[in-house]
């Protein structure tokens, strides 16, 4: 009875010594910003009823490049893969989705699903030959990739071969919820394509923003963290180094798909040079995440903003734009590595989605509990 009293004791002891310590990855600033992200998220989703069109296709760009960079800066920024061949996969994904719609005759949203599997399972057999390569060998080596899949879906007849194809106006106007929404806001159906559109690229951006702070807040982020510090440590600990990569690698090119899918539906028209444009959707994402800060994930927010406001301000000077662009880019690169929000992050010391775990000491309540 003693023995048990005893035991009792020296528990609740060591209870109030372990209350003295709680491991936390919130902090005040993220708390501020979900609070804040919330009626900004009821914003946006009921944007169709009071915004423009022309506002709603430029939110749709928005969001499909911000979905673009925060897959891009997974995989540079937390897993070291520089890649500067994701077109393939936005590309892969377009183009499953004109054949999952003109040849399978699938529902256009059905086929974006699907055209994130075909993405995805490109990616592995295109894993298994440039993980073989390191540093820069590895970025031209996924550039090659592009470049092979562009080529041979240039053969595809069926598909407009080199010169491209359309999407069929019944495919068009024949996707899931168009005459809902025609009807609900009293819209043609151009516009009712343009409120889905929007819709759907806004689930896109916000799922992947989720997955990738999921990610690396799970098992897999800590893994990446051990291999960024060095491969053969964590190797060693027990990580598994090549399908650690070759899952963010994947994963991240199955939602790239889909973006890449999204985006032609949207455009309603196809081509091999324009679904794998380098510099469209990679040379642009990679400037994104270089200005906004790579490997956090606020940087590619402020990237895209960025971004967008160049472009809206100085596409109209042609090359220059793009001289400008590289030059900001290199500058921020001498000047500031750590890119925009690195610079911000480090000077006022904030976070607003934290990826680090903290040990928080409560030594008021250690203070009381001894007492």
């Amino acid at each position: 009875m003693n023995s048990a009293k005893t035991s009792a004791k020296n528990s609740a002891k060591n209870g109030r010594v372990n209350s003295r310590f709680r491991v936390t990855t919130a902090t005040r600033a993220s708390t501020i910003a979900l609070a804040l992200a919330i009626p900004i998220i009821v914003l946006l989703i009921a944007a169709p009823a009071f915004a423009s069109r022309t506002l709603l296709q430029e939110l749709f760009y928005v969001f499909t490049m911000l979905a673009l960079a925060q897959l891009w800066n997974l995989l540079a920024g937390s897993a070291g893969l520089i890649s500067v061949g994701q077109q393939a996969f936005v590309g892969v994904g377009a183009y499953a989705l004109f054949a999952f719609t003109i040849v399978a005759g699938l529902d256009p949203i059905i086929a974006i699903v699907l055209s994130g599997v075909v993405a995805g399972l490109v990616a592995i057999p295109s894993a298994l030959i440039v993980f073989r390569l390191r540093g820069a060998y590895f970025a031209i080596g996924t550039w090659v990739v592009a470049e092979v899949c562009r080529l041979i879906l240039a053969q595809v007849k069926q598909l407009g071969g080199g010169t491209g194809t359309s999407l069929p106006p019944e495919i068009v106007n024949s996707i899931f919820g168009l005459d809902f929404v025609r009807n609900l806001f009293e819209v043609r159906g151009p516009a009712a394509r343009d409120m889905i559109a929007y819709w759907l690229a806004l689930v896109l951006a916000f799922a992947t923003f989720a997955l990738v702070y999921r990610l690396l807040r799970s098992r897999h982020g800590l893994a990446l963290s051990a291999i960024g510090d060095s491969e053969a440590a964590a190797e060693s600990s027990g990580v598994d180094v090549f399908r650690t990569k070759l899952f963010i690698y994947v994963a991240a090119a199955a939602v790239t798909g889909m973006i890449g899918a999204l985006i032609f539906l949207q455009k309603a028209r196809i081509s091999p040079d324009a679904a794998f444009s380098l510099i469209d959707w990679n040379a642009y994402v990679i400037f994104i995440v270089v200005i906004g800060g790579i490997g956090t994930m606020e940087g590619p927010i402020i990237g895209v903003a960025i971004f967008y406001l160049l472009q809206f301000y100085l596409a109209s000077l042609g090359s220059w734009y793009l001289i400008i662009l590289g030059g900001l880019a290199i500058l921020l690169m001498l000047f500031a590595p750590s890119g925009v929000w690195g610079v911000i992050a480090h000077r006022f010391d904030i976070s607003l989605f934290p990826l680090r775990r903290r040990l928080v000491v409560g030594a008021k309540n250690a203070v009381k509990a001894e007492e």
